[in-house]
């Protein structure tokens, strides 16, 4: 007796030999990642309002490390996620009314996200800086 013979007919359980990675199952994956990273930011944002509390020495400190070229790349990871998770939220929200639920509706939405994130990130962050 084979293997199939003692399998029957059940399908095989899924695992990743057998699924395609499609985009939106990325920005699935992605909306998960950024939402976790927003925890991390808000944690930032605590510490330097707390700074802002203990006095103009310690602000200097983290406004410091926040100006340093490591922590403006985290910021704008920050920026970026925060935008990112807000697109996609954005989308699910047009899903639970019940549209884009076309193939080429998701698609046109997983790459308007994409797109929307990393424009609006950069608009921000040059609007910031034209500011400064």
């Amino acid at each position: 007796m084979s293997n199939a013979d003692l399998r029957g007919n059940r399908p095989l359980s899924p695992h990743l030999q057998i699924y395609k990675l499609i985009l939106t199952m990325v920005m699935s994956i992605l909306h998960r990642i950024t939402g976790g990273a927003l925890y991390f930011g808000t944690l930032l944002l605590a510490w330097w309002l707390i700074a802002a509390a203990a006095g103009p020495e310690y602000f200097e400190f983290v406004n410091g490390i926040y100006g340093s070229i490591i922590g403006r790349l985290i910021l704008f990871g920050f920026t970026w996620a925060l935008v990112h998770h807000m697109l996609g939220g954005l989308r699910h929200f047009i899903w639970d009314m019940g549209a884009g639920f076309g193939r080429e509706a998701r698609e046109w939405l997983a790459r308007a996200t994409i797109i929307g994130s990393v424009t609006l990130t950069l608009v921000l962050w040059i609007i910031g800086y034209m500011v400064r």
